[in-house]
């Protein structure tokens, strides 16, 4: 039964060390949140929101957070994302406003 408890519990260890974020995943989660805020920008609708997640994000990665860094990556991106539902949608939205 210890054996079994055992096993389990370094089965777990092992599985919390692989779900670290490396640099690596760091390095794509902000190059897909760059590219969606470039979109943005493009569209005009860059959320100021986005530049500091897109900074904090930065920040962790300097400092060795990698966790942390890819959360506020991908975070940045959902953003940008919103943002750009935002210019796109408004664009044909104000058509059915109606004018009195």
């Amino acid at each position: 039964m210890h054996r079994i408890v055992l096993t389990a519990l370094f089965l777990l260890a092992g599985t919390a060390v692989a779900l670290a974020a490396s640099e690596a995943d760091y390095k794509a989660a902000y190059a897909a949140a760059d590219a969606a805020n470039k979109e943005a920008g493009a569209l005009r609708n860059q959320w100021t929101t986005t530049a500091s997640m897109l900074a904090a994000s930065k920040k962790a990665a300097d400092a060795g957070d990698f966790d942390k860094a890819v959360d506020a990556a991908r975070e940045a991106e959902e953003l940008a994302k919103a943002s750009i539902y935002q210019a796109k949608s408004e664009k044909e939205l104000w058509k059915d406003m109606e004018i009195r």
